[in-house]
């Protein structure tokens, strides 16, 4: 272990101590204590795993134990695997196989989906406390189409040389069985084991602290001009390009143990949405603002402009859910005016100019113009073959590579379209739909019943909207598609646990009606 490593890992503890220590009274009022003091141990032991262990396997040693062991004993394993989601980098680590390339890969997502989700999965399957979050339902059926489209259309990897890899039978059980644990797991748990407004509640505030100890390494990598989670991704895949250093202009773009900047803002802007509704169980208002800081200091940190845009668009879409919506828009406005204005007298705010193209910002415009050309071509391509789309599309694509070797499809819906085709679109535009509809007609239907439930229901569909805007400008990757999968899990749940709450409310009005 160098110097250098011991460095970034007293850092990171620190910092993550610090939030940690600060966190707990606000943490303690949606969790237990047993649950906050394992979920942080169990956060401690494996950020000094991830950094002292010198390949992939020997933290695997320490986390796989340990993630199986506490998600084992947490109340709510989904809330453990949102605070363990980034506590190291998503490093992907082929699993060797005697007489091939690899089993399939591996990373930090992939240990927490199959030792602790896996494990909380059978649970809900078994335990009577779930029995009726077992019924299967239309999103349970369009998210297991979309998932038979992946596993029979085959997209080879864009490899050096052109070398275009066969199918086989074997690789359609690998993508099956690798679509079971990225998408299936994460979305059945979350949609199965979240039954109340509590158990919600708790998986907000645990995403939304490992966020902010993120907010504070970011924040820390920005003004330093230094990456603390960039040698462990080295050192486990032994590729140099995992510590590559994305510049904007020239001020660094944060990504802590995100994989990217992108990928980073991305969860700055969700974890705010999920703290627009936290912060009205907290008394104290200099405790929200420095948290809602905090994750904005963070934001800017990522210099990524999509996240902007998703934050502030969740923001205004979850405002606009509430009572007396049009006073608060415009107070909003009015407070957002304001910060702007102090941000512009300050040296972040010329920075910020600089790369909003509508404001004439002329920093990386480059890669606004080619987004521009990557959508005209994949328009043309997907014209071409509209149904199931044309799996060899990087082969028409070679020009626009960039100098990372690299064609950057950073539209999610352009990249379904073009290797999946309409039907691909149909099918996952259907399932976020229905997400988006099921979460906003239960929130809708308690507004006078449960106000606060009402309220936690048009959050996640806030985050559901600000998600489906965001993945415009990014690939369907890393934490953009884990907490995809989250929040339509969550808009399943809510929809069951919210629709018995409207049942039982509207029982016991008719009882009152009765009696008098």
């Amino acid at each position: 272990m160098t110097w250098v490593l011991v460095k970034e890992l007293l850092i990171v503890t620190i910092l993550g101590s610090v939030i940690f220590r600060l966190g707990e009274p606000i943490a303690l009022r949606f969790s237990t204590a047993g649950d906050f003091r394992r979920r942080r141990n169990v956060w401690l032991v494996l950020t000094i795993a991830a950094f002292v262990s010198q390949s992939f396997w020997l933290y695997c040693a320490v986390a796989i134990p340990l993630m199986f062991w506490a998600g084992k004993k947490d109340t709510s394993p989904l809330a453990l695997f949102l605070l363990l989601l980034h506590v190291a980098p998503p490093a992907l680590v082929s699993i060797p196989i005697l007489g091939a390339h690899g089993l399939f890969e591996l990373d930090n997502y992939r240990l927490l989906s199959l030792f602790v989700l896996v494990p909380a999965a059978m649970r809900v399957r078994i335990d009577p406390e779930f029995r009726k979050t077992r019924s299967i339902d239309m999103m349970d059926v369009l998210l297991v189409g979309w998932g038979v489209l992946h596993v029979a259309i085959f997209v080879p990897p864009d490899l050096p040389n052109h070398v275009i890899l066969v199918d086989s039978a074997t690789n359609m059980l690998r993508r099956g069985f690798l679509f079971a644990i990225d998408a299936w797991v994460v979305y059945y748990v979350a949609s199965r084991s979240i039954s109340n407004r509590r158990k919600l509640l708790d998986a907000l505030s645990a995403f939304c602290l490992a966020v902010a100890i993120m907010a504070a390494i970011a924040v820390f990598e920005y003004g330093r001009h230094w990456l603390l989670y960039a040698d462990v991704a080295t050192i486990w895949t032994g590729d140099a390009g995992a510590s590559f250093y994305l510049m904007r202009g020239d001020a660094l773009r944060a990504q802590v143990s995100a994989g990217h900047p992108l990928a980073l803002g991305y969860l700055f802007a969700i974890a705010f949405g999920f703290w627009l509704v936290l912060k009205d169980q907290i008394a104290s208002r200099k405790v929200r603002a420095a948290v809602g800081m905090l994750l904005w200091g963070g934001l800017l940190a990522a210099y990524s402009r999509g996240p902007w845009i998703g934050a502030l668009a969740i923001y205004f879409v979850y405002i606009a859910m509430g009572p007396k919506k049009l006073g608060r828009i415009l107070k909003s406005i009015a407070v957002m005016a304001a910060a702007f204005g102090i941000l512009l007298a300050t040296p972040i705010g010329n920075r910020v100019i600089s790369v909003l193209p509508f404001v004439g910002g002329t920093v990386d415009s480059g890669s606004v113009i080619y987004r521009e050309s990557l959508t005209s071509r994949t328009l043309e391509i997907i014209e071409q073959n509209p149904w199931f789309g044309d799996q060899l599309a990087y082969q028409k694509m070679d020009d626009l590579r960039q100098g990372q070797g690299i064609i950057d499809l950073v539209n999610t819906y352009a990249e379904i379209g073009l290797f999946y085709g309409i039907v691909g679109l149909t099918c996952f535009g259907l399932f976020s739909l229905f997400a988006c509809l099921r979460v906003y007609v239960s929130a809708a239907s308690n507004i006078k019943a449960d106000p606060d439930l009402s309220r936690a229901g048009f959050n996640v569909f806030a985050c559901l909207l600000g998600t489906l805007l965001m993945l415009l400008s990014c690939s369907f990757i890393f934490g953009y598609a884990e907490i995809f999968y989250v929040l339509a899990g969550f808009a399943n749940a809510y929809g069951r646990f919210a629709s018995r709450q409207s049942r039982v409310a509207g029982s016991a009005s008719l009882m009152r009606a009765s009696a008098r």
